[in-house]
C-alpha cells in the first residue's frame, strides 16, 4: 500500500454561504491528492499527459460526507494506493480537519488510456515501477 499525505486550507470561494465547504469541491480536493501522490512517486502528472501521452478517466466515485470542512480550515488529504494497479488505478481518499477527525472519504477510480491510439491500456511500467516497492511482502 502507498500512502500520501497533503495540506490544503480551505478558501473562501470553495465554500456555501454557511462557511463550509461546498460539496460539489470535494472531487476538486481529491484530483488535488491523486496528483500530488503521483509526484511523490517522481512522475510529474503534466509529463503523464503531455511527454507519455496516457491520460486517467475517472470511472467511479463513491464519496461519504462525515463532518463539514469549513473556511480556513486547514485539513489533510491522505491519499492511498492500496492494490497494484492493473487496467485500473483505486484511490482511497480521507480528508481529515485539523483535530485529525476523518470529516469525508471518497474512493475513486481510473482506467488508462493511451492518447495516440484513444484506447484503454495496462498501467504504465513509469507508475508501476515506483510503486513495486510498497506492495512487496
Amino acid at each position: 500500500m502507498y500512502i500520501f499525505d497533503f495540506k490544503k486550507r480551505v478558501r473562501y470561494a470553495e465554500t456555501d454561504k454557511m462557511g463550509y465547504l461546498y460539496y460539489g469541491n470535494y472531487p476538486k480536493y481529491y484530483e488535488i491528492g491523486r496528483v500530488e501522490l503521483i509526484r511523490s512517486l517522481g512522475i510529474s502528472y503534466k509529463d503523464f499527459e503531455d511527454v507519455h501521452k496516457v491520460m486517467l478517466p475517472v470511472v467511479s466515485m463513491d464519496i461519504r460526507y462525515k463532518l463539514p470542512a469549513y473556511y480556513d480550515e486547514h485539513l489533510t488529504i491522505r491519499s492511498r494506493v492500496e492494490q497494484m494497479p492493473t487496467k485500473l488505478i483505486s484511490f482511497d481518499f480521507e480528508i481529515l480537519n485539523e483535530e485529525l477527525k476523518t470529516i469525508n472519504t471518497a474512493n475513486v477510480k481510473l482506467f488508462f488510456i493511451d492518447m495516440t491510439t484513444n484506447k484503454r491500456i495496462s498501467a504504465p511500467e513509469l507508475l508501476v515501477a515506483p510503486l513495486k516497492p510498497y506492495f512487496e511482502i
